[in-house]
């Protein structure tokens, strides 16, 4: 899978996202990025720690997969933003983040298709 693609693509699905990246298991951004003219909430050092706590918590539902089934997505609403994340291959997540009032269903159904699920 091209995760640059992959990340332009998500960006391009309406003006309400305002991030679209891939980290690896390190929690590191390799691909993607942020919408021109958005400002960041987060340092960047404060962004790896919320990665890589993603990634602690894709383990944990994975730890839960041979009962319940293989996670395809989560999404957490904040006061300022709404977090997607999506698990990839090769241990890599897709983290989106949007505008509190962006379509997150629209968005997710969207992100699905393109990493066909």
């Amino acid at each position: 899978m091209d995760f640059n693609r992959l990340c332009k693509d998500v960006l391009d699905l309406e003006s309400g996202v305002r991030f679209a990246g891939v980290c690896d298991d390190s929690g590191v951004i390799k691909y993607g990025g942020q919408r021109e003219g958005i400002t960041n909430y987060l340092s960047p050092d404060e962004t790896k720690r919320s990665n890589l706590q993603a990634l602690a918590r894709w383990a944990l539902r994975n730890s839960l997969a041979s009962k319940i089934g293989e996670g395809r997505y989560a999404m957490a609403e904040y006061e300022k933003i709404k977090r997607i994340t999506v698990p990839l291959e090769q241990n890599h997540l897709l983290l989106v983040t949007t505008e509190v009032n962006a379509d997150h269903n629209k968005i997710i159904e969207n992100i699905l298709k393109m990493v066909g699920r």
